[in-house]
């Protein structure tokens, strides 16, 4: 393919005749972090940043590790270096990556970790972003070990515009949309924040919406549903025509997703049309799923209670009471026993568990309603964010590759 006038093929694919492609070991170094012993772990201390502290691109320090022990000068990080997950059981998670900034001054970062540190950090950190560092990746990681090492980052090569200014407006324009996607992330948890106070407030009838004054009564849940056991028979359909549910299969967005590699057994149910799916496994009490569209000759694992609302129930009003904290906190005094690392709840006491309902179908309903136009405004802000996130990664073909130049 002939290249454009101004442009020249290199190791990171086609760039400017004016730009380099450079291993990272020529433009900076990279460091490992420390190795701690558990007895030196402690409540205070110097945080070592981990895989945990880097969350969609940034610090984040929800999940700290504090030791005290005698830490080397030169592994304690930096504004502009690079945190990137070197080493870890997940291989999805390899490469992972943040910019260290201020925050992080007088932290270190684990053996499972590395740094890399170099004048270009604030350029770099969308580099390693981006495809044609995931692609090297990919490429240098070994079939059953998940790691990086050092000798495989320093390899790395990287585009490099020739001038500081350039370099700086690439970095910023790449840093407004990752300031756009941090709002709406914030936004985003507000939402969530706002449609939790508003469940326990509706759902108990702590707030009563305008117009209604009705009574409440206390109920168990078998008087609002029932369970279904339903038993696949695939000799009657082919396996390959039903569509698998599984545990990861709960999306915000109420999406359909097939399990892989699933087989029609004993240990499957038939989801009807109208179902609300909620999970008898702890940690994962209480998720409830209630997807606007079931496929026909849907199954999920019996990993799931299949409950079909009573007639008369609105269905909506039921999934949010299945995930109101009331249920959910049932659920978790009488998840007993272990399965891995799960406990689970029995069905029955699934049933039995007690909670407070209007006795008014058209309070139930309205409650309902303002629950669902939080979720659409939720599904909303989760749409924006995804666009903004698809519109960085083609900003990074363009401007990382140089197909695209500032003036």
């Amino acid at each position: 393919m002939e290249l454009m006038p101004g442009y020249k093929r290199s190791d990171v694919g086609v760039i400017p005749d004016d730009w380099d492609a450079k291993p990272l070991g020529e433009i900076g170094d990279s460091l490992i972090g420390l190795t701690y012993r558990p007895s030196e772990v402690r409540k205070y201390g110097t945080l070592v940043l981990r895989s945990s502290n880097v969350q969609n691109g940034t610090l984040c320090f929800d999940d700290n590790v504090f030791v005290e022990t005698d830490i080397p000068e030169r592994i304690m990080v930096r504004p502009g270096d690079i945190l990137v997950c070197v080493r870890n059981g997940s291989r999805d998670l390899i490469g992972k990556s943040a910019l260290i900034d201020e925050r992080a001054v007088g932290m270190t970062f684990g053996a499972f970790m590395g740094i890399f540190r170099s004048e270009y950090g604030q350029f770099l950190r969308h580099v390693f972003q981006s495809g044609i560092f995931k692609k090297q990746i990919t490429e240098h990681l070994g079939a059953t070990i998940n790691q990086i090492t050092n000798k495989s980052l320093n390899s790395f090569q990287v585009p490099l515009p020739p001038t500081s200014d350039e370099r700086t407006k690439i970095a910023n324009a790449l840093s407004d949309v990752d300031a756009l996607v941090a709002t709406l992330d914030k936004m985003i948890s507000k939402k969530i924040d706002l449609k939790q106070a508003a469940m326990r407030h509706l759902l108990t009838g702590k707030t009563r919406l305008p117009g209604f004054t009705g009574a409440w009564e206390t109920k168990q849940l078998k008087d609002l549903a029932h369970l279904s056991k339903t038993g696949i028979n695939p000799s009657s359909t082919p396996e390959s025509l039903f569509t698998h549910f599984s545990l990861p299969a709960f999306d915000a967005n109420e999406t359909p997703v097939i399990e892989s590699g699933a087989s029609i057994g004993s240990n499957k149910f038939a989801v009807p049309p109208g179902a609300v799916l909620l999970s008898k496994l702890n940690p994962r009490i209480p998720r409830v799923w209630a997807p606007n569209c079931i496929p026909s000759n849907s199954v999920c694992s019996t990993e799931f209670l299949v409950l079909i609302p009573n007639e008369g129930v609105d269905r909506n009003f039921f999934k949010y009471l299945c995930a109101s904290t009331a249920v959910a906190s049932q659920m978790e005094l009488h998840a007993i026993g272990t399965t891995g690392s799960h406990q689970r709840i029995h069905p029955t006491q699934v049933m039995a568990i007690e909670v407070k309902t209007p006795t008014d179908d058209d309070e139930r309903s309205a409650i309902s309603s303002v629950l669902r136009d939080i979720d659409a405004e939720l599904s909303n802000l989760n749409r924006r964010r995804d666009k903004t996130v698809e519109l960085k990664q083609a900003m990074m073909q363009e401007l990382l590759t140089g197909k695209t130049r500032l003036a």
